[in-house]
């Protein structure tokens, strides 16, 4: 039975402090439903490895940090650290900012992405219908594209995947 919650639980830990998490709202999943779609069919059509969404643990380092990106992918090159969670850097993740979770997203969980050097950060503000990738340039993080209530976004991490923002708010 203790395996079946912590499956289920929303906690994570951000540089060694745990922080449990409410569940999403009905629009931030609906976002996460239709961006997971897109992403999905496209590396799959492509075979370019596999894309999960939260909740799963993305362990960086044993008991110091542990976080759920809303979206993850990683490449068919680095599934070795697909295990009974991920252990290790996924070629991007994703995060969709929420009421209340702006600063953990746009700034905390920047910055341990940044720090593990995950290749790509997507931030998704709905309020703004916005999108704004990441990638990491010289151990830093720079922007890459940015789209707001139209055009297109493309992923330097998944070859050949462009988005068009409408198709992920509506």
């Amino acid at each position: 039975m203790e395996t079946l919650e912590r499956d289920l639980d929303l906690t994570e830990i951000v540089n060694g402090e745990e922080i449990v998490g409410p569940s999403p709202f009905g629009k931030h999943q609906g976002i996460i439903s239709n961006l997971h779609y897109l992403i999905y069919h496209h590396v799959r059509t492509n075979d370019l490895g596999r894309v999960y969404f939260s909740p799963l643990d993305v362990i960086f380092e044993e008991g110091f940090n542990r976080l759920q990106p809303d979206i993850l992918f990683i490449r068919k090159d680095n599934m070795a650290i697909f295990q009974d969670w991920v252990r290790g850097v996924p070629d991007m993740v994703c995060e969709i900012v929420s009421p209340g979770t702006f600063k953990k997203d746009t700034a905390i969980k920047r910055k341990i992405y940044e720090k593990y050097g995950v290749p790509e950060y997507w931030i998704v503000i709905p309020d703004f219908k916005a999108v704004e990738i990441l990638t990491i340039e010289n151990g830093r993080y720079e922007q890459y594209c940015l789209a707001e209530i139209e055009g297109l976004v493309t992923s330097k991490a998944i070859e050949g995947l462009q988005v068009n923002v409408r198709d992920i708010f509506y």
